[in-house]
């Protein structure tokens, strides 16, 4: 599993020209699931983004998690891309990304670890939807996770 996230003060996702997640302060968090994932996998990297301390504290320094700040959340998007495999030729390959019968019930996995373990507010775009992203990174930061 592959996590790309980016510390945003605020973000939404549209489908269609009609936002259908949005938030302010936290994390979009760009989520790619490959053939060898599991629910260990999920596990892992839903307690590293929910612990990840990349938001600034009263002094500036990045020193608190999503579960540290009242008013955080996740916008998560599901994005096989992040498989893609460009070592041969100029047309990327995404062989090593799930397929759809598996990518989504790991991801939904994940949206839901994020929300009852671990409390957070997670908004979603639609797995497998053509969707137009609109962030504003703060910092920037930029951070790419992968599972075990």
């Amino acid at each position: 599993m592959r996590v790309v996230i980016q510390r945003v003060s605020k973000a939404t996702v549209s489908i269609d020209n009609s936002i259908v997640g949005q938030i302010r302060r936290g994390f979009v968090v760009l989520v790619g699931i490959c053939e060898n994932d599991s629910e260990k996998d999920v596990e892992y990297i839903a307690k590293k983004v929910a612990q990840m301390r990349i938001l600034s504290d009263d002094e500036g320094k990045m020193n608190l998690s999503l579960t540290d700040v009242k008013d955080a959340a996740i916008l998560s998007i599901s994005q096989f891309t992040l498989y893609a495999d460009c070592k041969h030729g100029n047309r990327p390959s995404f062989i090593n990304a799930a397929r759809p019968e598996k990518a989504e019930p790991l991801y939904e996995l994940f949206n839901k670890l994020l929300k009852e373990k671990y409390m957070l507010h997670v908004e979603t775009g639609r797995f497998g939807a053509n969707m137009q992203i609109s962030l504003i990174n703060d910092g920037p930061v930029t951070i790419v996770l992968d599972s075990l």
